[in-house]
This record gives structure tokens, C-alpha cells and sequence, in this order.
């Protein structure tokens, strides 16, 4: 038997074991120093209290034969996938019901997608970037090409017409860079999608945190109901990252090589997925009653409340970034024209801050430099004041 040789083509895992072995030796050394960690992407606020009583009851349910579940429909129950297409008119895009998967997570939806696409498409990516867009495609034996964002466009890279791609990945907001397009970007890259005839893997877990006039849905653009798959997650939006609930959204017209996505889609979860458990819908459709939402926008307020304390920071300081407003992350250039490793090294030994380093990303996030807004309020505090007395002093 042979093994999957794709795998060989994989980048080792190294950045959040190299950054775990960097602390540990640090801290073993140094065992008295108090250690801030601001580049967690996880949350750390319990689930909301109604989301807590919809698990319990959907729990208490299953021990019951009347209201018993076993294996739920493989598209998610109805009354899930409804309260998310209510959620999505509420800020002005139209989805139907029965255009809504229920998953596990974007995460899983962003790199399995891949089984219903040819390995002979080219694969597009901006880069810096979410690893599994690259990772789930390489395994696949597909060939990627990259988009350069960077400083001179803010992070929001655009097309290139003379360049072809069948499949492209966009994430706004933006993991790593919390980035994030404006409408009129957007229809620049739907109208590329069309003219290739490519379909864009929209990852929008993030959409939550945008508060500015920006769109919250690749469906807000005029066509990308032609040309565009989305997904989303209630990890960040609602602190699921342990309890594990997501969707994706394909228009029932999305049609490339004779086959409709949806249907194909479909068929795939139904060979492969066996659907997200009963309770754990019940949560999901919690989220998105009207206390649902108003408890989540609670947790949501003080997350974005750390973010903002981190950009004044960087704004005080004089210090280039990205985020910050509509991300929970915040994307900064490495003072004194430091590499990421090397800025990592100094943050932690004169700070006892951790970060992520952005050449973990890809190669236009050698410079910069990744911290998170999903602390705790008092010790992000307390890592902004240590980060100001560091970019005081080099």
C-alpha cells in the first residue's frame, strides 16, 4: 500500500510548537515572571447563560423516549437552519432555509468543501493566511497561487486579471491580518470569479465583529449568489469553539461543470457526516433568539473593548496595524524593522507578553505580528501597559 504523497508537500505544524517550546524554556528559566498571553485565538468567556439552558434541555430530552433524537438530518433540523437564514435578513441579505448546512465548524466546512472540486483546479489564496485553506488543497494535490497583501494595500489584496483561478478563498475579517473588504472590493472579486468561472470559499467567522458600514456576507454583493459558497461558525461569534457548531451556505442556482454545489455538497455530507447532535443545535438556534443575541453582543462588546485598548496602544506609539475595529485580532508591523521571531523573543524576555509571529502565515507576514483581543480585560490591560514601556524603550 502507498500513502497519500501530498503530505510530504505539507509545511511542518511548527509555529504554535515552536512559540509552546520558546514560553516553556522561558518560563523554566524565569519560573517567578508572570506570562500574558495575547496570541490565543480561543475564546475565554463562558457560553451565554441561554445558550447554557438550551444545551441542558436538549440534553435532558435525550433521556426521554418521547423526545428522544437519534441521528439528525444530514443539512441540520429545520428550525436551526430557519433561525439563521432570520439572522442573516436582519442585516439586509436574503438566504433561504434550505440553502444552510448545519456543520461541526467552518474549519472542517473550509477544508472538506475540497472533495467535490477536481484536483486540476487552481486553487487562490491571499496570503498571509488561515492554514487550512493551504493545507487542505496541498493534501489534495492541487496547485495554489497567492495573492499578495501587504502593506501597500492595507492587507486587502485584489485581483489580478491576467492571472486564472477556479477556486478562491477569501476571509474578511481576516485571520491572521483582521482586515476586512469593503462592498466595492468584494464586487471587484465576484466580478473575477465570474469572468473565470471560479467559485469563491467565503470564510466569514468573524462577521460578528464588524461594526463598521461593512458587509457581514459575500451574499450582500450583487452575482455572488452565482459564484460563491460561504461559511460560517459560532466559535468566535458565540464562544463555541469547544462545543463545535457552524454552517455553510450555497444558493441552490450555484452551478459549475454541468452539476449543482449544493446537491453535491449534499451527497458528500451524507456519505462522510453524520450531523451535529441534538443539544448542540438547540444551542445554535438559541444564539440567534433575540436573548441569544442580545447575551452574545455582550461577550462580543468586551472582546472588541480589549481590542480597542490594544490599538490606542499602537496608535499612541506611532505603530502601523491592521484590525482592531472589526476583528478581534490586531495585525501590527514589528518596530525598528524587526523580524516576527525576533520581535516574539523580545515581547516575551522584556514584556512576559506572547504574541504570534506573522511569518507563521506565509511570507508577507514576516514583519508583523499577530495579538489576540480574547484575554482577560485586567491582564490585557496589563500586557498593553508592559508592551508601551517595551516600544518606549527600543
Amino acid at each position: 500500500m502507498k500513502i497519500n504523497s501530498n503530505f510530504d508537500n505539507l509545511v511542518p505544524n511548527y509555529l504554535f510548537a515552536e512559540i509552546a517550546k520558546r514560553v516553556s524554556d522561558y518560563q523554566k528559566n524565569n519560573p517567578e515572571k508572570d506570562i500574558i498571553r495575547l496570541g490565543i485565538g480561543d475564546v475565554t468567556l463562558p457560553l451565554a447563560p441561554v445558550v447554557v439552558e438550551a444545551l441542558k434541555k436538549g440534553s435532558e430530552e435525550l433521556g426521554v423516549k418521547e423526545t428522544f433524537k437519534g441521528y439528525p438530518d444530514y443539512e441540520g433540523y429545520e428550525f436551526v437552519r430557519q433561525a439563521i437564514a432570520d439572522y442573516y435578513g436582519s442585516f439586509g441579505v436574503k438566504v433561504s432555509a434550505d440553502e444552510i448546512l448545519i456543520s461541526d465548524g467552518a474549519k472542517s466546512d473550509c477544508g472538506n468543501i475540497c472533495d467535490i472540486f477536481s484536483k486540476d483546479n487552481i486553487v487562490l489564496v491571499t496570503d498571509p493566511v488561515y492554514p487550512v485553506y493551504v493545507d487542505s488543497n496541498i493534501m489534495s494535490g492541487r496547485k495554489i497561487i497567492y495573492a499578495d497583501c501587504n502593506k501597500d494595500n492595507n492587507f486587502t489584496a485584489m485581483p489580478d486579471d491576467s492571472v486564472h483561478a477556479d477556486i478562491i478563498y477569501l476571509c474578511s475579517p481576516n485571520n491572521p491580518t483582521g482586515a476586512a473588504y469593503t462592498l466595492e472590493q468584494l464586487k471587484i472579486w465576484v466580478n473575477y470569479a465570474l469572468k473565470n468561472d471560479a467559485v469563491i470559499l467565503y470564510d466569514s467567522a468573524y462577521e460578528a465583529f464588524i461594526s463598521d458600514d461593512l458587509p457581514r456576507s459575500i451574499f450582500a454583493v450583487e452575482g455572488a449568489r452565482k459564484c460563491a459558497i460561504e461559511f460560517c461558525s459560532l466559535s468566535k461569534t458565540a464562544g463555541f469553539t469547544g462545543t463545535r457548531c457552524g454552517y455553510t451556505v450555497i444558493p441552490k442556482e450555484l452551478e459549475r461543470d454541468g452539476h449543482n454545489i449544493y446537491k453535491l455538497w449534499y451527497r458528500r455530507q451524507a456519505t462522510k457526516f453524520n450531523g451535529v447532535s441534538w443539544p448542540v443545535q438547540c444551542a445554535a438556534a438559541a444564539v440567534f433568539s433575540d436573548e441569544g443575541q442580545k447575551q452574545i453582543k455582550e461577550n462580543l462588546s468586551y472582546y472588541k473593548e480589549n481590542a480597542k485598548i490594544i490599538a490606542e496602544a499602537l496608535d499612541d506609539a506611532g505603530i502601523y496595524y491592521t484590525g482592531g475595529k472589526n476583528s478581534p485580532y490586531i495585525w501590527l508591523e514589528c518596530p525598528n524593522g524587526m523580524g516576527s521571531w525576533e520581535f516574539f523573543d523580545l515581547l516575551l524576555e522584556k514584556a512576559n507578553v506572547v504574541g504570534t509571529p506573522g511569518a507563521g502565515f506565509g511570507k508577507n507576514g514576516e514583519g508583523f505580528f499577530r495579538l489576540t483581543s480574547f484575554g482577560d480585560r485586567e491582564k490585557t490591560i496589563e500586557a498593553v501597559k508592559r508592551l508601551k514601556n517595551l516600544l518606549n524603550n527600543i
